[in-house]
């Protein structure tokens, strides 16, 4: 299961109702939210985990967070908490405001969702995104078995998100 799947329809798509609650979207508007903004946060992981100090980074704070409760009970998306830990995620995955203003913009491109909705979604899109991983790694078994593993782990959710040409490598594609 690819990351934006496991987002989409985790808790039977309790995430994408409680996003579409608290910014005035259907459902369909939510998931194509979701589906513009995911990938341009999954490839900021990827950019991040192309290095060591990168993946321990990560596996630090998937081991440290408790990230996963936003999957678990998305009613958590509606505490002010969420978007903290969501600003600081994108912090390390975007790097700047600037550049979390262009990925709302073209997101709001492809959804047709305001760039302005999506601007305020981001940080819990973030959210949302670590407690799949969270979830989904159950972080001893991606260390152990490291990000490829065999199929598990946090490169596996990644690469059908972000091998655009689906030849089975992200690397051409990022």
């Amino acid at each position: 299961m690819n990351i934006l799947d496991a987002i989409v329809n985790a808790q039977d798509g309790a995430a994408v109702r409680q996003l579409g609650s608290q910014f005035g979207l259907g459902p369909d508007q939510t998931t194509a939210a979701l589906s513009a903004l995911v990938p341009a946060l999954a490839a900021g992981v990827q950019r991040n985990i192309q290095n060591d100090s990168g993946v321990g980074s990560l596996m630090a704070a998937l081991s440290s967070g408790n990230h996963r409760q936003y999957i678990d009970d998305p009613s958590n998306l509606g505490d002010q908490s969420a978007v903290s830990e969501g600003n600081g995620i994108l912090g390390h995955l975007l790097g700047s405001k600037e550049v979390s203003r262009e990925v709302a913009s073209r997101a709001a491109a492809q959804s047709g969702v305001s760039a302005d909705v999506l601007k305020r979604m981001l940080p819990l899109a973030a959210t949302l995104m670590m407690g799949a991983f969270a979830k989904q790694s159950r972080v001893g078994s991606v260390a152990a078995s490291g990000l490829g593993g065999s199929g598990a782990g946090i490169a596996a959710m990644l690469t059908p998100l972000l091998d655009k040409n689906r030849d089975g490598s992200i690397m051409d594609d990022v």
